[in-house]
């Protein structure tokens, strides 16, 4: 059976069927293939990066945004009872200029909370981020609270707004700069 051509045996030079052609287009296929893949992989990890950066981004959002809330609340919500322990809270949201002036005044503070014997119940509290960049956020918090006191027996409602500066310090968000919004 010389001569003669089997498609699954070759032909007589013991070439693969479909000659040259055939393994120059499979190298092509594996070459594009090839391509896609990275293509893919490429798109895959910035896709993934970008939703690192939001997610990161919205976490440091509301970490500034939580932080001058407390701050707030603790600012006040400062009890004549446990002045000191109040005093510490706030503070402890603090750096910089800012806890230093609260630490000067702290004795003025609680004297004076001391003497009224006020209390003070936050009712809400709100809070947006004004701008944020790296380690450095505005944040603007409006809170509602009642206060009372022996002398005003009939408690009264007190809104206050803030603007506040933070810095992201060691991993945690302080308030650095304080400011009464009218």
């Amino acid at each position: 059976m010389t001569g003669t051509t089997d498609g699954a045996m070759g032909d007589s030079t013991g070439r693969a069927p479909g000659g040259p052609l055939a393994g120059a287009v499979g190298r092509l296929v594996a070459a594009v293939l090839t391509i896609a893949v990275i293509g893919l992989a490429v798109a895959a990890s910035s896709l993934g990066l970008s939703v690192w950066r939001a997610r990161d981004a919205a976490d440091r959002e509301a970490g500034a945004e939580q932080a001058a809330r407390q701050t707030a609340v603790n600012m006040v919500s400062i009890d004549y009872r446990n002045i000191q322990q109040g005093i510490d809270r706030v503070l402890g949201g603090m750096t910089g200029d800012i806890k230093n002036q609260w630490a000067t005044q702290a004795k003025t503070i609680s004297d004076t909370a001391t003497k009224n014997q006020a209390t003070s119940t936050v009712q809400s509290v709100r809070a947006g981020v004004v701008s944020i960049d790296g380690d450095s956020a505005e944040v603007i918090v409006a809170v509602t609270a009642v206060t009372s006191s022996p002398k005003v027996k009939q408690a009264a409602p007190r809104y206050y707004r803030f603007s506040m500066d933070l810095k992201r310090v060691d991993g945690r968000w302080l308030v650095s700069k304080l400011g009464l919004v009218p």
